[in-house]
């Protein structure tokens, strides 16, 4: 791709991963230019546009015409998760490449009909999982697949934050928008490289006046074809951490913390009775992700992770939901997955 136009995007959603995180990283890119940016509020649009340097910027209503310029190539939608089925199918409609955050949306039936329409014309679309790149989620899901490990049994993710409602932002308490299991479940689906064929879960809320929607916590078990057994917790009362640790027949690993963006990663563990650890400075994850959907646009391959990615997941999550509710183990159904 060497010498090849950068792939020019519009950032759909200006909220504050956006703002941290997704607009800064279009300085640091060689593959990936920032041509437009588009929020709920016009005014939020032009406020970081004075910021980052860009003169395009319009309001959700105005989404249609950001979408006919031809300098637009790509979205990078980081809008609330029930916006992204619609803002994605219209991108699609316009021929526009989709590279959405994740969730990828709210429903399973969604998320297929965003797959359908890229798919129907014939534009890509990629589910914002930043580790699919960052080193250290590599070298874990490298050496997970080396046999190193040996047969791989159980699988251990957590992603903890504490969450004032007084403070909180409004998706945070949303059922329909919060968002933290969906790391584990992509990081334990990812790693293992198969998928979960049933859920069992358990939601808790020690505080109902604070979390009268959304649960406190949440865990869960996620049970493989071959036995792998996986296990994952997330919760918004606990002091934030993430990790992920893999346990096989041979040794284990962990990855410690395993998503956040700004902390250096550690990989350590015991494989046949010897201690290794690797340590990785932070980088800036989110260009990795937008030159690796440029390099698919202008290469012409598929992305990965895909589409099809971001409705497995989902359809984990449904079922984790489902069991909680129920109270009982549920078969979880992709529901058309290819």
């Amino acid at each position: 791709m060497a010498g090849a136009k950068r792939v020019g995007y519009a950032v759909v959603g200006l909220g504050s991963i956006s703002e941290v995180a997704v607009l800064p990283a279009f300085r640091n890119s060689k593959k990936s230019r920032l041509v437009a940016l588009v929020s709920h509020d016009r005014a939020r649009a032009k406020q970081m546009g004075a910021k980052f340097g860009v003169k395009n910027c319009y309001s959700y209503e105005d989404y249609g015409r950001c979408l006919d310029r031809a300098d637009v190539e790509a979205v990078f939608i980081a809008s609330v998760n029930n916006a992204h089925a619609e803002q994605t199918l219209r991108a699609a409609a316009a021929r526009k490449h989709v590279l959405c955050e994740k969730p990828m949306a709210t429903s399973v039936q969604d998320c297929r009909s965003m797959v359908d329409a890229c798919k129907a014309n014939r534009v890509y679309l990629m589910i914002a999982y930043r580790k699919y790149f960052e080193p250290g989620s590599v070298a874990m899901k490298k050496l997970a697949a080396s046999g190193k490990l040996g047969r791989l049994r159980h699988m251990y993710s957590t992603y903890t934050e504490i969450v004032d409602p007084g403070k909180a932002r409004a998706w945070q308490l949303s059922r329909k928008l919060a968002d933290l299991g969906i790391y584990c479940v992509n990081s334990m689906r990812w790693v293992a490289g198969s998928d979960p064929i049933e859920a069992s879960a358990y939601a808790w809320t020690h505080d109902p006046e604070r979390f009268h929607e959304v649960e406190d916590s949440i865990a869960f078990r996620l049970t493989h074809a071959d036995g792998l057994v996986c296990q994952g917790a997330s919760s918004y009362s606990a002091a934030a951490a993430s990790f992920l640790q893999v346990h096989g027949e041979k040794g284990w690993a962990a990855l410690n913390p395993a998503f956040a963006f700004e902390e250096e990663r550690r990989l350590f563990g015991k494989i046949q009775g010897r201690w290794f650890e690797q340590k990785f400075k932070v980088i800036d994850e989110f260009v990795l992700e937008l030159d690796a959907f440029a390099e698919c646009i202008r290469c012409g391959r598929d992305p990965e992770p895909d589409g099809t990615e971001g409705l497995r997941d989902i359809a984990t999550i449904q079922a984790v939901y489902r069991s909680a509710r129920e109270n009982r183990t549920v078969r979880i159904e992709p529901e058309g997955c290819d």
